[in-house]
Parts: C-alpha cells; structure tokens; sequence
C-alpha cells in the first residue's frame, strides 16, 4: 500500500520473480508488469483494480495484493487491507510520507493491521532515507526503526547495511545473488549509531530487551527478532527497509521480513462477527476446524465464467462443489468452482481453508461485503465502509436497441465496484452514473466502450449533491386505497430531526398504536422499507438526504384494512411532508486537496486554490518541493489540473479526496 508511483507493483513483480512464481521481471513502464493485467493498466501505467496472487518463500504460503496508488480507486484498497493480516507501506525515498500515504495508513488503522516499511527509489536524485525515518514519525506518529541503512544515495547507491547481522549486502546478477561483507571501517560508526537508536526503540516497548541491554548482555539477532515481531503485530513499531526495486535491489529482506515480523492468519487480531440469533459480537479464532465462514471482499466479472467472488476465509472449510449459505442475504447458493488466482490468471483448488484467498465461482447473488457460510451459524462479518460517490455523468447508449444492454454492463459494473452507482432520472430518462473522481468515471466508461465493444455517448460531469434538513418537523399522515375492490388504509405519525453532519441516516420506531389492534412485524418491517427508499429518493431536488433521524412516534393500524403495501406508502409520504416542512437545505461535497509544487511556483498554486472558492489548511517544506493541503467546493474543482499545469510548467501535482458534505453557499 502507497501513494501513486512508490513503485508498490514494481516491487510486487520482483517478489514474484525472486520467489520463483515468474520467470520474467515484468515492468509497469513497458506495459509487461504481470499484476496490471488490464488493458488499460497498461495503457496508463496505473494500477487500476486489485490483483490477488499466491507465493512461496521459506515453506511459507505468501498471499499477495498489489492495490492501486490513485485516490479514485479507494475502495480496493479499503477492500484489500479489510482480509489482509499484514501490509507492506512502500514510501518514496524523496517525497517521504503523501497525501495518499496518509490515507492508506488511516485505513490500515481501521482495520488494525500491522505493517512494515520499506523506502524504496533510492537511487534517484534528492533520495534521503534519514528524512523519511523522521518524516514518518512526525506525520504517521508511529515509531520508524530502521532496520538497515543505505550505502550511498542517488546514483550511488549500492547496498544497505543490515543493523541486525550487522553486515553489508550488496546485489548482483539482475537482483538474485545477495552479496554479503563485513561493514567497512568508514561505516562502523554510523552502523553502530543507527543500531543504538533501533535498540532504544525496541527496548521502549520490549522489558525482555531493556534488562539483558542494562545487563550488558549480548543482544542476539533472533531475540531482537522475536521481541520486533511482537512489537509490529501491536502495531507499535514500523521496521525500515531500504531499496531501489527498479534496479532490483533490496527486495528478498522484504520478502524476509513478511515471514519474520508479519502474522500468519492464526496470530492476527480475531475477526469480529455479530451473532444474529444471540444478538451479540463475537470472536472469530481462524481454525480450519470450526464453522465455515468467509467474507466476500470483491466481485469481477469474466466473460466465460460471470461472476468472480473474491472470499477470505476466517473459519471453517469450503469444498468445490459444496452448498454455501449467504448470511447476509439469507439464501443458498452452490460453490461450483473453487480458483486459486495468480493476477488474471488461475488455477482450481479442491477448497478453502481458514486464512486462505481464493475465488468462488457459481455464486449469483454474493455482492461485495457479504458474509457466507452455514445456516445452522448465523454469523455477519463487519461490513466494508465505502466513501461516497461525489461526481457524476450522464451515460446513453448510441441506439435505442443496445438501452437494455448499456444497463446490463452498468449493473455487472456497479456490482464490482460499490463506489460506482447508477441511476435514472425519471425527468429526462437518462442513466446518471456516479464515481469517486474523473479518473475514475473516464476508466468506467473506457470498460464500456473497449472491453463491452458498446457505443455510448456521455455527458460532462457534474458534481452529486445532498439534501437534509436544517429544523425538527413532526407529521401525520393517512393513507387510503381501494386495489381490486380491497381497501388498504394505513395512518403513521413521523418526527424528522436533523442529525450531527457526517453521522448518517437514523430510523427509530418509538410507535404508541392508537389502532384496535397490534401490528405484526411485516407492518413494522413495511414501515422501514418506506423510510428506507425515502432517504435514497430525497426531498425537493431528488438527491439522496443524509444525516436525517426519523422517528416513528404513532401507528393507526386495522386487522381489516391494514397491508404492507398501504404502510410502506404511508411511510414514503409522511417522510417527503415531514422533510418539506423542515426547511430542507442543499448540501454540496468538499473536497480535500493535496497539492505538491516546486519552491517557485507554490505562491501561484495557493492562489489558484482560494479563486476557486478553497481554503488553505497548511503548507509543508520538502527538500524539492512544497506540501499543501486544502479544501475546495467540487463544483469548482473541474479543469483544475489544465490550471495548475499552466500555472507551474507543468510540474506541479494535486490529489482529491471526498471530505465532507457542507451546505451550498450562494457563490
């Protein structure tokens, strides 16, 4: 995991090289790498989608996700560090810690997963390992030990000294051979410096270490392995390593260290399940021998064999060929088919076992965060939270006779990705899909035309919006129908509340029934679908309402005229009165924006920024260049980066990155 360009696929395809799994070095530069399989991975020089692979190294089985680096394909990342139980954070050796190292870090946090550096690009001009060591404890506040230190830098970089075995090693034949030395004599002291600070930061959260150093007792390399290793599943220490992958050096003491400090499935933190039967949260050991359970974290789509389901499995073993339940939508499905995948590429397996990675095939209603597993275990694994789609297009296709098919591709899409939504508007007929970015979208829509071979034509974008309310409103409202000579009368009195912005929708039922008799729980259940679809369909303008608390105060129900159909209706209604008379306001996206520009031009940059209508949050010196953080309204953010090329010769950079919602000013 890393920001854009730290080279997390150039290291991935050199570990799949060193461990024997290719027979190449594919390079992303050369459109060759064997992770970036699409075709516009390739075309672009991006990774775009996840791609799972399995190794070997040590008689360890290595399972392998290489994530995108861009901001717009945030949710693969999400999804990846969500089954993973450990993470490589590569940083570039001149830009140290970026936005978007931040932002993977953050959700590394979330998911509590333990992580080791690695600095990689060494060998380009303005690289300084020692910068980034600080750079990471200021910025990630997590203690960087460093466990070697480089051999010269920029285009002198030649090895690393290893502070452990305290040696030099250098790499020769395409990266294969590992040469090791003695530390030279001009380098004695800075190794033994470098040693001193690593021993003090493991002897800050190791007692075993701090009383044989005051002992004065020798510190043998496998102790300081094995109390590093504690450290790092506590997520309390970050080991450094350092590299140039591109030139194929320093990666094998990565793949090392994956081995060493990182867990096995069966020593990473237990998974948590909610019991549905108990209504209670549980632990989840990983045991082969336990329940099937497994957790569908990604969905794609193939030609010949539909729907791919991306499982990790927490508990149990699933069989090819077996019945699964799907806990979350309560139905059974069949496993066909069980692949082990490497990139686009797989090979079939007889079953899954407990910590394993491995794709499904046969499943046609699994989406992405499912849980799946037996019925006589009702168990649900944590779902995946998604950022929310902030920008959008309209989409047709180019003749009426391929409208069914483009909505076909749209919902095989949406189904891959849950930060892609579709939607129609019932105004003009058209399809409005919506993304993370314009990168994002643009990818989406290059699928359709090149890999779907459909024509369509599309729309500029345009930025999603919100509605909520901004007073508390309560209402009552009666519904009453004849449907085939039946009457369907239902009677609902509703409060709406706004909420604390960023908290989401609520809905409460505090009902008192003034009816003459008790509602069964298909009414109660009616009642929510209505409120349900009402949060999604909006208030004045039709956009989706956020951070809204409904709460159902009072029922009028009968035995007689009572139905499902009259008190989801009556619910949709009360909502849309309630909302009208709550002073709904308009709630637009803002967006926050990294920037990175040389000295010269950072004043221009800025400046750019508040014309845009955005505020500047910081600004932060590197050695090359200038960090800036802002946020801006994203209506105002279209053809920004045309501008700041203009602005800045080109050299400049930015990244967006969903905030929050804020209500629209009167620009």
């Amino acid at each position: 995991m890393a920001h854009i360009d730290a080279g997390k696929t150039t290291t991935t395809e050199r570990i799949l090289f060193y461990t024997g799994k290719s027979h190449r070095i594919g390079e992303v530069d050369d459109g060759e790498a064997i992770m970036d399989w699409m075709e516009q991975e390739q075309q672009r020089g991006i990774t775009i989608q996840s791609a799972a692979t399995t190794t070997y190294w040590k008689e360890h089985q290595i399972n392998i996700i290489d994530t995108p680096g861009h901001v717009d394909f945030t949710a693969e990342v999400e999804r990846s560090l969500r089954v993973l139980d450990g993470a490589i954070a590569i940083f570039d050796a001149v830009r140290g810690v970026e936005p978007q190292t931040e932002t993977v870090w953050r959700q590394a946090n979330r998911y509590h997963v333990p992580c080791i550096g690695y600095v990689n690009k060494m060998d380009r001009m303005g690289a300084d390992f020692y910068f980034v060591v600080e750079d990471i404890a200021k910025k990630l506040k997590i203690t960087a030990a460093a466990l070697q230190i480089p051999i010269g830098r920029e285009s002198s970089f030649e090895g690393v000294i290893d502070l452990l075995e305290m040696k030099e090693i250098r790499w020769e034949n395409n990266g294969e051979n590992m040469v090791t030395s003695p530390i030279d004599a001009q380098r004695q002291s800075a190794a033994k410096e470098w040693r001193e600070k690593l021993i003090d930061a493991l002897s800050g959260v190791s007692d075993c270490i701090t009383e044989k150093y005051l002992a004065g007792g020798e510190l043998e390399p496998s102790l300081i392995r094995a109390e590093l290793r504690k450290a790092v599943l506590k997520r309390e220490i970050l080991p450094l390593f350092a590299g140039a992958s591109r030139r194929n050096m320093g990666v094998q003491p990565v793949i090392d260290a994956i081995v060493d400090y990182l867990p096995s499935p069966f020593e990473a933190v237990h998974a948590t399940g909610h019991h549905q039967k108990k209504e209670e949260d549980i632990s989840i050991p990983c045991d082969p021998k336990g329940q099937p359970l497994g957790l569908v974290f990604k969905i794609q789509n193939d030609r010949e064999a539909g729907s791919l389901c991306y499982v990790r499995m927490y508990s149990g073993v699933l069989k090819s060929g077996s019945a699964v339940f799907n806990n979350t939508k309560k139905k059974r499905e069949r496993a066909n088919r069980i692949l082990r995948m490497h990139s686009n590429k797989s090979e079939p397996v007889d079953c899954l076992e407990a910590g394993d990675i491995g794709v499904i095939i046969g499943m046609k209603l699994a989406q992405t965060g499912d849980t799946i597993g037996s019925e006589n275990w009702p168990v649900l694994l944590e779902k995946m939270q998604f950022p929310e789609p902030v920008i959008s297009i309209s989409i047709e296709s180019k003749t009426v006779s391929d409208q069914d098919k483009l909505k076909e591709i749209l919902a095989i899409l949406s189904r891959e990705d849950p930060t892609f939504t579709i939607r129609e508007n019932d105004e003009t007929g058209q399809l409005i899909i919506s993304g993370m970015g314009e990168l994002h979208l643009d990818v989406l829509v290059t699928r359709i035309l090149r890999e779907f071979k459909l024509g369509a034509k599309v729309g500029n974008p345009q930025v999603t919006y919100r509605e909520s309310i901004s007073i508390a409103n309560e209402h009552s409202e009666n519904f009453s129908r004849i449907l085939a000579g039946k009457e369907n009368s239902a009677g609902i009195t509703l409060k709406v509340e706004p909420a604390k912005r960023g908290s989401g929708n609520r809905y409460v039922y505090a009902a008192k029934n003034t009816g003459k008799s008790e509602a069964p729980q298909e009414i109660l259940e009616a009642i929510q679908r209505g409120i349900n679809a009402a949060f999604s369909s909006g208030i004045v303008m039709g956009y989706p309402c956020i951070d809204i608390l409904a709460t159902v105060t009072g029922i009028v129900y009968s035995e007689q005229t009572g139905t499902e159909f009259a008190f989801e209706g009556c619910a949709n209604m009360a909502f849309d009165e309630a909302c009208r008379n709550a002073s709904p306001i308009l709630l637009e996206p803002i967006m926050a924006v990294d920037l990175t520009s040389p000295h010269e031009f950072v004043g221009e940059v800025m400046s750019l920024v508040t014309q845009r209508g955005g505020q500047i949050l910081s600004m932060n010196s590197k050695t090359d260049i200038d960090e800036v953080k802002a946020q801006a309204p994203m209506e105002k953010m279209f053809g920004f980066m045309t501008s700041l090329r203009s602005v800045s010769q080109g050299r400049a950079n930015f990244s967006l990155e969903f905030s929050h919602f804020e209500k629209k000013s009167e620009r």
